[in-house]
């Protein structure tokens, strides 16, 4: 049954006790609220002045400079100086932040901090500020959304939570910059979540206001408009005109969305230059072109107000529009941290004012003011897809009845007119631009949330009572292969005891009648049966544990491992559902048993006898190096209708199998097991003998392709990888090594396929002809054949699985070479190489050979590691990952599929146990 170990650093009651309650979300969702509302507000705050003092000191410069000298030499510096910046410190403040934030939001890992949130302040200052055609009130968003992780990684909780505090963060932001508590709230609903279900409304509703509040007191008003002295009017037999306005800007709204990505795709493949360049070419195009224009260009406030109050002609507006029009495309592509709100409101604002003219021409009913502010929302809403928070943002600045129709209207028909043109927002068409498609993130978070620990809990569990005596204690232990069982008094879970409770309890001369509730863990880390798998997850990895009692109150129902939610979120995403009966239990027919004196157990299921002989040799290599004991095993299957513990079958061939690979292993002075089971299915079988050897790495041989377009690896290995509790490690041999092998080991005769009628012995396909069964003077690296070795670098190398066993297989190595690289895509100037240098030097302390690192451009990564094994001559790729990362990978793109189909070395897949 399934058990519980918790770490020693976690066993102090009164610590886990004070955490919990101080940490529990109720007791600090208002406060969270209030401080992020306060702290986006202040941010703001500061964004407004700074663009601010930084665009007058521009404007009032340009009328002593010469403009056409000034505009362009500002926006050359700003650009320039701005690229560096967001290249240098934090790439991910490039663009306007909105699709950044919308990604976390929808499940995907990208970074929201203090980091972030300081350089984008600094950054949209230097950007808007020195003239690029953006606005302010974008970046907020991520600012706001930003400080809000920030917050959550202070006070830590569940990730569901977490991800409430970054949606609260964003809808302060956008209330700051807009000076709209009730827009900020409903464009988060709208557009960056999509969804009202996960999101706690009190709270963004708290530091929505909160943020408003602050901008407004400290800040003044957003948009500096004084709206009360303009007049507003709305006739019925305007609507047509309003219909056409609303048509207009969405077929421009679609169009200005079609040129940004038309831009960035221009930028990518064509122009090639690196960030702060492409910034500071917007930077000069920018201020050469509103050089020579009015002075009322100069300011995009001053403009936007100058159109509002009816003064401008048709000429000045359709001018405006053309010119907001490129200009905001050229910087938005450029990278530039700047937010295309604004713009939208001065174009918006234009396009109104020119239907308006027109109408006022043929009806002489309505004002164009009134069409202008209606503008205003139907471009904001064409572009970012937004309706309900368009009309909602103009009428808080507003404050005005009468233009709710016409908004409604405008945004309206806006919407649906993009819609058809071209379906989703901008910021949906940014994010599939840099490869992050967010139905698939968001399926994964669904499942985690969406299902409940009693869901995929299981449900007996073997408990001990907490009146056993030591002595007892320690017989459980003997009899079962669990090292660590719950402790339950009445049903109710009172403590947890492991196998180094009783080692410390040893130490301690605890007698052989002592208690068992004198020496177990009390209060132990437990869920509830009604808590989400994603916050049963985030207690798996924050205390770095693997199982979870579940309570109801304070009594035991069940327990989950991190296995059940990987096999959950798998099956959920690829759509499967278990069909036909469960298969009974296999049955062990023949086992040998060797001494128990191994740090851990190597399980290698033999099955495919031609790259057998290669497979344990390399379990040899990996169980010398961490003094494990090897477990052979071999399954025969029996038909669904037949009982596996009743079917008679013939082991003859398999039982020599398995005695000539235990010889193999034997020479290399190693403690090996040897079993053949009868069962339904293979993966069945291998998931009961690693849970009743408790297995701590199995070994597999892959055919490195999909067996099925719905599988990942195939039947058997996808089952494993799913449902495992043990390191994982994939091996995909080289058809070159295997046909050299063959020829050493005297595998060209018949071979033995399991449970076959072949006459071919099992001593024919693992030893070598005329000779003895080679020993270990012959050396692993004689047998292996590998010694050329690439490892790909990407996270924490610390804990990458892949750098862990390279110690093993370099000992097996002749004379090993070791290519450490790390793939950086081409929108990535300068990668940060600091963990591809750790890691060259945490491998040279523990291995003695020739270790390269080098850092790769390229669009794929398979690509890029296929280029660079066949370039070099590599004879092994070693891949690793962990549980979560490589399901997700594989499921975006199956990255080690990819490698073992196009590159002829071996490629050895290492999925870590956590």
């Amino acid at each position: 049954m399934p058990y519980i170990t918790i770490p020693k650093q976690f066993r102090e009651p009164s610590r886990v006790i004070k955490s919990q309650l101080f940490l529990r979300p109720k007791r600090l969702a208002i406060f969270e609220a209030c401080l992020i509302g306060l702290i986006s507000g202040l941010a703001g705050v500061l964004l407004k002045l700074g663009v601010g003092w930084l665009g007058s000191w521009r404007v009032a410069t340009s009328t002593v400079i010469p403009a056409w000298i000034l505009l362009p030499s500002v926006g050359l510096c700003g650009g320039l100086l701005t690229g560096f910046l967001v290249e240098r410190f934090a790439p991910e403040t490039a663009g306007s932040g909105i699709p950044h934030v919308k990604a976390a939001l929808g499940g995907v890992n990208l970074s929201l901090d203090l980091r972030v949130a300081v350089a984008k302040l600094l950054t949209t200052i230097l950007a808007v500020g020195s003239g690029l055609t953006l606005g302010r009130q974008g970046p907020t968003v991520q600012i706001g959304a930003s400080l809000a992780g920030w917050i959550g990684h202070l006070m830590p909780t569940s990730p569901d939570y977490r991800r409430q505090l970054i949606a609260c963060g964003a809808a302060a932001g956008l209330a700051a910059g807009f000076n709209a508590p009730i827009a900020g709230v409903l464009f988060v609903v709208e557009e960056l979540l999509q969804d009202v279900s996960g999101l706690t409304l009190g709270t963004a509703i708290i530091a929505s206001f909160i943020g408003a509040v602050v901008s407004q007191l400290l800040g003044g008003d957003s948009l500096s408009l004084n709206l009360r002295a303009y007049q507003t009017s709305f006739d019925a037999h305007e609507i047509p005109f309003y219909i056409l306005l609303g048509v207009l800007a969405g077929l421009l709204g679609a169009l200005f969305t079609k040129g940004i990505i038309a831009s960035l795709q221009f930028n990518r493949r064509s122009l090639k230059l690196a960030l702060p360049a492409r910034m500071a070419l917007a930077g000069i195009i920018c201020g050469s072109v509103i050089a020579l224009l009015p002075e009322n260009f100069r300011n995009n406030t001053g403009l936007r107000e100058f159109l509002l109050t009816g003064e401008a002609s048709g000429i000045t507006s359709l001018i405006a529009f053309v010119a907001h029009f490129f200009l905001t495309i050229i910087s938005a592509a450029s990278g530039a941290p700047g937010g295309l709100f604004s713009p939208a409101l001065v174009m918006g604002s234009a396009l109104g004012h020119m239907v308006g003219i027109v109408q006022a021409d043929s009806l002489g009913l309505g004002l164009p003011v009134t069409y202008a502010l209606a503008g205003m929302g139907a471009f904001f809403c064409a572009v970012s897809r937004a309706p309900i928070t368009a009309v909602v943002i103009v009428f808080e600045i507003t404050a005005d009845f009468k233009l709710v129709l016409p908004l409604m209207i405008c945004s309206v028909v806006a919407y649906l007119v993009a819609e058809k043109v071209e379906g989703g927002s901008l910021y949906d068409r940014l994010l599939e631009f840099n490869g992050i498609q967010l139905t698939q993130a968001k399926a994964a978070s669904n499942t985690l949330s969406d299902l409940h620990a009693d869901d995929v809990m299981q449900r007996r569990v073997e408990t001990l009572s907490s009146m056993l005596t030591f002595d007892e204690v320690m017989q459980a232990f003997s009899r079962s292969h669990h090292r660590g069982f719950p402790v339950v008094e009445d049903g109710k879970l009172v403590g947890i005891v492991s196998q180094t409770d009783l080692a410390n309890a040893s130490e301690r001369n605890f007698s052989g009648n002592s208690l068992l509730k004198e020496f177990m863990t009390v209060q132990p880390i437990a869920v509830k049966a009604k808590d989400t798998l994603s916050e049963v997850l985030y207690r798996l990895n924050n205390y770095n544990i693997s199982r979870l009692p579940v309570v109801e109150g304070r009594r035991l129902v069940g327990i989950i491992t991190r296995s059940d939610i990987i096999r959950v979120e798998s099956d959920r995403l690829s759509g499967e559902t278990t069909q036909g009966p469960h298969p009974e239990p296999s049955y062990v027919v023949y086992q040998t048993k060797a001494p128990q004196v191994g740090n851990g157990r190597l399980l290698v299921p033999l099955s495919n006898p031609q790259t057998a002989p290669a497979l344990l040799r390399l379990a040899a290599a990996i169980a010398r190096d961490r003094n494990y004991e090897l477990e052979c095993l071999q399954i025969i299957l029996v038909p669904r209708n037949s009982s596996p513990s009743e079917s008679a079958v013939r082991t003859t061939k398999s039982r020599r199998l398995l005695q000539q690979a235990e010889r193999i292993i034997r020479n290399w002075n190693l403690p090996v097991h040897t079993q053949i089971r009868v069962a339904h299915d293979v993966p069945n079988a291998i998931l009961e003998t690693i849970k009743e050897g408790h297995i701590d790495l199995i070994l597999m041989g892959w055919q490195g392709e999909l067996s099925t377009k719905e599988r990942i690896f195939g039947d058997v290995v996808d089952t494993v990888i799913r449902q495992a509790g043990c390191e994982v490690i994939l091996v995909k041999w080289s058809e070159k090594l295997l046909a050299t092998r063959k020829k050493v080991d005297g595998a060209d005769h018949p071979t033995l396929a399991i449970g076959s009628d072949s006459s071919a012995t099992p001593e024919t396909e693992l030893s070598p002809p005329n000779s003895d069964i080679p020993g270990p003077e012959l050396g692993l690296h004689t047998l292996m054949g590998l010694h050329r070795w690439l490892v790909p670098i990407r996270g924490g190398y610390k804990q990458a699985a892949a750098l862990r066993l390279l110690p093993a297989l370099v000992a097996a190595s002749a004379v090993p070479e070791i290519k450490l690289c790390q793939v950086h895509q081409p929108s990535v100037a300068e990668p940060d190489r600091g963990e591809l240098k750790q890691a060259a030097e945490f491998i040279k302390r523990r291995v003695s050979c020739s270790i390269i690192a080098t850092s790769v451009c390229a669009q794929s990564v398979s690509d890029a590691l296929i280029d660079l094994a066949q370039n070099d001559q590599c004879d092994a790729i070693v891949l690793g990952a962990s549980r979560e990362g490589l399901l997700k990978q594989v499921i975006q793109g199956n990255i080690p599929e990819a490698v073992a189909r196009g590159c002829d070395c071996t490629v050895i897949l290492v999925r870590s146990a956590n």
